[in-house]
């Protein structure tokens, strides 16, 4: 499994070796080893969870007050268009994103720092996208902000489908503290 650095620090791209056969395919999507020597605790990991998308369904921004949360990221089946955003205060990548082609052919993971928020848009009818979170879940502690946030401009590939009541209503950068003068 190669790992491999983005342009913003801490987030690391898991990129295994799938085998394709007459069956059909088999990959290794998890390696303790491989996110070891990466410099993360696999045993740190304490929850995976699901979701399942419709094509379209925009997932806002999500990360965790408080310590914070990191978490590996991987669609397990269909194509999503997955984006990170660089929340951490004095970080060099500050309030920059990235994005990554994630989808059930190519088994990557994205492995997010705390400090950082996901959030991703679904290219297929269904898209399921995995995740596995070093912390237990305390919903005091969710935070969710705008998908369409103008100080980001993320371009994303598909008009936007259905979301939750919670990704509707969720605040801009601005309005969350996180910018000012906006």
């Amino acid at each position: 499994m190669e790992v491999a650095t983005t342009s913003i620090p801490g987030v690391l791209v898991f990129k295994p070796s799938p085998f394709r056969d007459h069956r059909g395919m088999f990959s290794r999507t998890y390696d303790a080893d491989a996110v070891s020597a990466a410099g993360i605790d696999p045993n740190g990991f304490v929850q995976d969870s699901m979701s399942r998308s419709l094509k379209g369904v925009v997932r806002a921004f999500h990360l965790r007050t408080g310590q914070g949360e990191a978490k590996l990221v991987r669609c397990s089946s269909g194509r999503i268009f997955d984006v990170v955003v660089d929340l951490r205060r004095g970080s060099p990548t500050f309030l920059t994103w990235e994005s990554f082609d994630l989808t059930g052919e190519n088994q990557c993971s994205v492995y997010i720092p705390a400090g950082c928020a996901h959030g991703f848009q679904a290219l297929t009818d269904p898209a399921d996208t995995a995740y596995r979170i070093d912390r237990r879940h305390n919903p005091t502690e969710d935070l969710n902000l705008a998908f369409d946030d103008p100080t980001l401009d993320v371009p994303w590939p598909l008009p936007a489908g259905a979301q939750s009541e919670k990704d509707r209503q969720a605040p801009t950068l601005a309005a969350a503290g996180f910018v000012s003068g906006k």
